[in-house]
């Protein structure tokens, strides 16, 4: 008999509002060049429903590591909303999901994480990445209203 894990009641959800076009922010979110701009270095998206990622960072940017991420693209409906699973090499991966919205000339990024398991990984997971989807959105915002990246 497996054991059944319970997965934790609780959904990382960040939003935030950028002045630029909705397509513009969809780009930013489903390109390597866009996702290298404000988060990573040398990324690779194939932003389909049953595309890949490669996320890459290089010792620079905000999170000064060298890493590599890959998983499955699980949605993409340019330009409202693009879903992946990350953190795939982990027994219980989540789902990342960007929603986006335009009112006018403001493009409304919603960035909801979910799937975390209940143990003592999966708790301290979902703080790290609570944090961490907060400080990205606001990378995101800074990189399309000022092109500004964080060296």
């Amino acid at each position: 008999m497996t054991d059944t894990v319970q997965m934790l009641n609780i959904d990382i959800v960040h939003r935030t509002r950028i002045r630029r076009p909705i397509a513009d922010v969809y780009d930013a979110l489903t390109t390597g060049p866009g996702f290298d701009g404000w988060f990573t270095a040398g990324s690779e998206i194939d932003a389909r429903q049953g595309g890949s990622y490669t996320f890459r960072w290089r010792e620079d940017g905000p999170y000064p590591a060298t890493a590599e991420l890959s998983g499955p693209v699980l949605e993409a409906d340019r330009p409202a909303r693009y879903a992946f699973q990350w953190n795939h090499h982990l027994d219980h991966p989540t789902t990342v999901a960007f929603d986006l919205t335009q009112d006018g000339a403001i493009t409304t990024v919603t960035v909801t994480e979910t799937g975390y398991p209940d143990t003592p990984a999966g708790r301290w997971q979902v703080m790290d990445c609570a944090v961490g989807w907060g400080e990205a959105l606001t990378l995101l915002k800074f990189w399309l209203e000022h092109g500004t990246r964080y060296q």
